[in-house]
């Protein structure tokens, strides 16, 4: 393992020295002219296209790290294939048949939860630190980003092995923020549509679309690479992991923030992801929600 692997007690969460590369992205530097032309550039692709990308946000050295970190516990996920419609809820016979909530997907995924990942763990670093937390709602317009509130879903490691896919479906939370940890051999391209829907519009017939094949321009791919952090609207924008192929899995790290506190998932999509629950998934209400989507 490299030396920059993680520590044995817990890093201030304001150290993101040896994590991420501060040169390139000054994200202790607030006031700088480095900070304010990396954040100018996430606001200007996320306006032209609905995704920015950092590349080589975690450099070589610590990256192979955090490889590692996430290789290491790949065996907590939660490994249970199971049919899936774009929302995660739970099957509604009073739709039409057509109707893209009846529609359904085998999911292959797997997700190790906030629980599973230690207190040390270099992307605990990342996700609780307060200059990276910053910097996310600089980027995002935002006064304030706040991590979920769901102690499960806060911070996970999702896992596509060979042959499986994450298919179609929207977050929780508004935005999304992750990083390819391991890249495989072929697949595991991501696809996404921006903008589909919004806070006060489902679109069934153009998610129908999408999922009928015929969503055309509106779907767009992008490969990512190990270290790249990845911005986008998740809630809003449809999207999806395409079958991995060759013999190593894909592995990412999700970094699940809101843009207000007490978010936290509902029970039949923490059921369906994490395969248990907890005190704080008390209904299917979807807490701290600022619309009516169906999740």
């Amino acid at each position: 393992m490299s030396t920059d692997a993680i520590p044995e007690s817990p890093a201030p969460p304001g150290d993101l020295a040896g994590i991420v590369d501060l040169e390139r992205y000054p994200l202790t530097a607030p006031d700088g002219a480095g900070w304010r032309r990396a954040v100018q550039a996430v606001r200007t692709e996320l306006a032209d296209g609905g995704c920015s990308v950092l590349p080589g946000f975690v450099p070589a050295g610590p990256r192979e790290a955090l490889r590692t970190e996430c290789a290491g516990l790949a065996g907590q996920a939660h490994y249970d294939e199971e049919r899936v419609n774009v929302y995660n809820t739970a099957p509604d016979p009073r739709l039409p048949d057509d109707h893209p909530a009846r529609r359904t997907t085998l999911r292959g995924n797997a997700f190790v939860p906030r629980d599973r990942i230690p207190a040390g763990a270099l992307i605990q670093r990342l996700y609780t630190g307060p200059p990276f937390q910053r910097f996310l709602a600089a980027c995002l317009g935002l006064p304030a980003v706040h991590p979920l509130a769901d102690p499960l879903a806060g911070l996970c490691v999702n896992i596509v092995v060979p042959g499986k896919e994450h298919p179609w479906h929207f977050d929780t939370n508004e935005f999304a923020v992750s990083m390819i940890t391991q890249e495989p051999e072929a697949g595991g391209v991501f696809e996404y549509c921006p903008d589909i829907r919004s806070p006060g519009a489902e679109n069934f017939a153009d998610v129908a679309a999408v999922l009928d094949g015929a969503g055309g321009d509106r779907v767009r791919r992008l490969r990512l690479h190990p270290g790249d952090l990845h911005l986008f609207h998740g809630r809003y924008a449809m999207h999806r992991v395409v079958t991995v192929r060759g013999t190593r899995a894909r592995h990412s790290a999700i970094f699940a923030y809101s843009d207000r506190p007490g978010v936290v998932g509902t029970r039949e999509r923490t059921r369906q992801l994490i395969g248990r629950l907890t005190p704080a998934h008390r209904s299917d209400d979807g807490a701290g929600r600022s619309d009516a989507l169906l999740d």
